[in-house]
């Protein structure tokens, strides 16, 4: 039997690749022929060709970002979310095999069974994961641009005024239009993706921030739907619609209901946070930062660690840095570095397997990818997941209570020069994964 499989998260960095490890593994295991396509942050890599797709029985795509479909009609095609894959990839394999048929070009890959339940979160999350690399590089960029001195840029024709031309106007000015543009084309596929980036334009001319750009990319994807859905042109124009009808009228039907009707109520909305940020101070910082590790711990790469990932990179949005992105990131690293320690340390509460995995949990903590806890929390989650939590919590809340600020969305260690108040940022991660460490030395059993 043949069985090809797409596996995509939203950030393209672990959870694509353990999903496609976890299938591979599983299908070898029954003796099926194997071969999966990941759409990660590097783009597409082990494309499924005509010739694969003909020859399987069944396909699983275990994908939360929006992948073209349209290649697998006719085939049986079994869509769920990308942790199912990791937590139960066995499974997927005999339900795929009475999945039902895809009939038409136009169906999307959202879980079978759980189609409409997550919609928004899937659109979102295709949007955040192609903004992703533009705040990194923008945002590295402006930090290196900082170690000039905070007015070393000021001066044009500099090496630091042209490194923060790169990051402000070039990565950091790109990351909403890019937001919307792509939760755009999650939803109405190549056609959104223009109404939905001027959109994302015109959200930034009005002040309407992160939040516009939402707005205009979901805007911007119903209102293409629309018209492919009710304008109809006779066979002989139909090749204007994508080039000429939708672009111009999907872009001018977003621009002016965010001109005329949503600008203003969405700049207010994006102000009143920007203003209750900068606001926090003392308990009120703390319990946020608190809050924050909490959600990034509890489900390891989920919707709610995504949700406060994606609350944090909108604070990146004015191109400085955010003592919410360092809380987040915090609360992210200690899981996995929590793990590697305690299996370091405690080796008796661990089997042999275990141990090792605990060593790839460093580099993985290290390098900002919650997602290695993953195993471990499901192995054995009522001693784990109270460990991580209290652990991802107290390193968000010590982050805030020092004034960390971090520049960028991702990298863990690797970034750590984008920081302001490095000291008592690694204090706080440092501790986090301690409590994390020493929590389940307590807490587990040891192993037989």
């Amino acid at each position: 039997m043949k069985v090809l499989a797409v596996t995509a998260c939203p950030t393209g960095i672990a959870h694509t690749y353990m999903a496609a490890e976890a299938l591979s593994e599983a299908a070898q295991k029954r003796g099926y022929d194997v071969k999966v396509e990941t759409r990660g942050s590097v783009g597409v890599e082990n494309e499924l060709s005509s010739e694969d797709i003909k020859s399987a029985d069944f396909i699983v795509l275990a994908c939360d970002t929006a992948v073209p479909t349209d290649r697998f009609v006719g085939k049986k095609v079994l869509s769920v979310s990308v942790s199912e894959a990791i937590k139960d990839a066995e499974g997927l394999l005999t339900r795929a095999q009475s999945a039902p048929v895809l009939k038409t070009q136009t169906q999307s890959s959202e879980p079978t069974e759980k189609k409409g339940q997550n919609s928004f979160y899937k659109h979102l999350m295709s949007g955040v994961s192609f903004m992703i690399p533009f705040v990194v590089a923008g945002g590295i960029a402006i930090a290196i641009s900082f170690a000039f001195g905070y007015d070393a840029f000021q001066t044009p024709g500099t090496l630091p005024a042209y490194l923060m031309a790169i990051g402000g106007s070039g990565g950091f000015g790109l990351m909403v239009p890019i937001l919307a543009g792509y939760i755009a084309y999650s939803i109405a596929d190549r056609p959104g993706l223009a109404p939905g980036m001027i959109g994302g334009v015109v959200a930034g001319q009005i002040g309407a921030g992160f939040l516009g750009g939402m707005v205009a990319g979901f805007l911007a994807g119903y209102v293409v739907n629309a018209i492919k859905k009710y304008i109809k042109l006779p066979k002989s124009l139909q090749g204007i619609m994508p080039v000429l009808i939708i672009p111009v009228f999907g872009s001018l039907i977003v621009g002016l209901l965010l001109f005329y009707v949503l600008g203003s109520p969405m700049a207010a909305i994006n102000k009143a946070v920007a203003d209750f940020l900068m606001g926090l101070s003392g308990g009120s910082a703390i319990v946020l930062g608190l809050l924050l590790g909490l959600m990034m711990a509890f489900d390891m790469g989920g919707p709610i660690n995504k949700a406060a990932y994606a609350f944090g990179t909108a604070t990146l949005v004015a191109g400085q840095g955010s003592a919410v992105m360092a809380a987040v990131m915090a609360g992210g690293m200690v899981p996995p570095l929590g793990i590697g320690l305690a299996t370091l340390v405690f080796k008796k509460k661990f089997i042999a397997a275990e141990q090792e995995a605990g060593k790839a949990n460093l580099v993985l903590g290290a390098s900002f990818i919650t997602e290695g806890a993953i195993p471990f929390a499901a192995a054995d989650p009522l001693h784990v997941m109270p460990s991580i939590m209290a652990g991802g919590a107290l390193a968000g809340a010590l982050s805030m209570a020092f004034g960390a600020t971090l520049a960028v969305p991702h990298g863990g260690i690797f970034v750590l020069f984008a920081v302001e108040n490095i000291i008592g940022y690694v204090i706080a991660i440092v501790a986090g994964s301690v409590v994390t460490a020493l929590l389940l030395g307590v807490l587990k059993k040891d192993v037989a």
